[in-house]
């Protein structure tokens, strides 16, 4: 069958963990096709939780072949300790294949992503500090190291002695940090090499071939389509195109190979790190009073809204049907996976947002403009809820109260993509499927 593309539809944690194992059975090869060790997916192994940072989610099943694409930017350290954790708990990596193509996160990008971030102060992004950012700009200037150079210890100092030239004199002379040698990051690199050499491989002649053999490819975005740093929330974004659009580039299987694209769409909103927020609930520490704090305070605690990488408690507010519109449009959505529609038994009613408005002016699309963006007042529809309706044990969406699926087929028919499947708690199996197919 043709490929599948999972990606979030809005600014990340919407789920896309849960939905890649339920699905990852079903395919021969997972792929991670962006991002680095930003990205955060909690998957079920047994009775365990377990954070993945940047291995793909298709490790957990020995059926599917795990693959970082030459989109994503790799922490060599970061991968090791992963993989030995995994292994610690018995799921093994030896099917674990790495592009050569990839980029290497260095000590001096972690150091200089930590530092731009300070210097920015209340101006501030909300990066991870992990080097994501200045790795993909050393990327697009074309002075990145690759996960090929690390394997070649000659190539590696050349690169790495030219790249200190540039980076020492930034990291001393205007953030007065700690300057790096050659040999300092030697030290601590070229293990890795020795243990990830037998994952290395040609990830794009790999899928190529595992395509025309017929083989089912699912490829896993880490963030969503608004931090993607072409059609996202500009400045406020990843450093990589975490939208649909990425796979291919971030693979090498041409878009042709593509025929369903999953969003991954939370029942409400939530964000991490700065940004425009239109839907957002204020918590009272961000300056939220009333019905606006107790909304995002319980939203927050219901939804346990904690970061998986960051442990950041995430910003939480209604669902914006405008960016669930736009996320359907940008990525070429064929279905919507919809999670924890369970967090909103809590409420009366709820509200969605239909448009936005600014300075008089009604926006029914999501305006490019930052500052239109940034002052955008929500309009909302509102909602009868469920108030008090257990619904973690439905299984079937006629189980569901009426109200619940009034508002899910309202959200369906307003963004103009299917919601195929329902999750309705936090367990592998509490999933409502509904006219989900595995066919196109």
């Amino acid at each position: 069958m043709p490929s599948t593309v999972l990606v979030g539809t809005q600014w990340g944690d919407e789920g896309k963990g849960k939905i890649t194992d339920l699905i990852a059975s079903h395919y021969d090869y997972v792929v991670r096709y962006q991002g680095g060790n930003n990205a955060g997916h909690t998957v079920v192994h047994g009775d365990t939780k377990l954070a993945l940072h940047l291995m793909p989610s298709g490790v957990m099943y020995e059926n599917a072949t795990p693959v970082i694409g030459n989109g994503v930017v790799v922490d060599p350290g970061a991968l090791v300790k992963e993989m030995a954790m995994l292994q610690a708990e018995g799921v093994s990596c030896d099917n674990l294949k790495i592009s050569c193509n990839a980029h290497l996160i260095m000590p001096y990008h972690k150091d200089l992503d930590g530092a731009d971030e300070k210097v920015l102060g209340k101006n501030s992004i909300g990066t991870t500090k992990r080097g994501i950012g200045p790795c993909y700009q050393d990327k697009a200037a074309r002075k990145g190291i690759r996960v090929q150079d690390l394997m070649d210890e000659k190539i590696f100092r050349l690169k790495l002695e030219a790249a200190l030239a540039q980076k020492n004199p930034i990291l001393d002379k205007i953030y007065g940090l700690h300057t790096y040698t050659v040999e300092e990051i030697c030290d601590e690199y070229l293990p890795y090499a020795r243990i990830l050499a037998p994952f290395m491989a040609e990830t794009t002649q790999l899928l190529n071939e595992a395509k025309r053999a017929g083989k089912n490819i699912l490829f896993e975005g880490a963030q969503a389509t608004m931090l993607d740093i072409d059609h996202g929330t500009y400045p406020y974004v990843t450093s990589s195109s975490c939208s649909s659009g990425g796979a291919p580039i971030g693979t090498g299987v041409g878009a042709m190979a593509i025929g369903k694209v999953i969003g991954i769409m939370k029942a409400y909103t939530t964000r991490v790190g700065g940004g425009p927020f239109p839907t957002e609930q204020r918590f009272p520490e961000n300056g939220g009073v009333g019905e606006e704090a107790e909304t995002g305070e319980a939203l927050c605690a219901i939804g346990h809204e904690y970061g998986v990488t960051t442990g950041r408690k995430r910003r939480c507010g209604w669902l914006d049907l405008v960016i669930g519109k736009y996320a359907v449009d940008v990525n070429g959505l064929t279905d919507i996976a919809l999670t924890k529609l369970d967090v909103l038994s809590e409420f009366d009613t709820i509200k969605v947002c239909v448009a936005y408005e600014h300075e008089g002016k009604r926006y029914d699309y999501c305006p490019m403009q930052q500052s239109v963006l940034f002052h955008a007042k929500p309009i909302y529809e509102e909602l009868p809820g469920w108030k008090g309706v257990d619904i973690s044990e439905c299984r079937t969406f006629e189980e569901l109260p009426e109200n619940a699926q009034r508002y899910i087929e309202y959200v369906e028919e307003f963004v103009g993509a299917p919601i195929t499947m329902i999750s309705v708690a936090p367990e592998r199996d509490a999933t409502i499927y509904r006219n989900w197919s595995f066919e196109y």
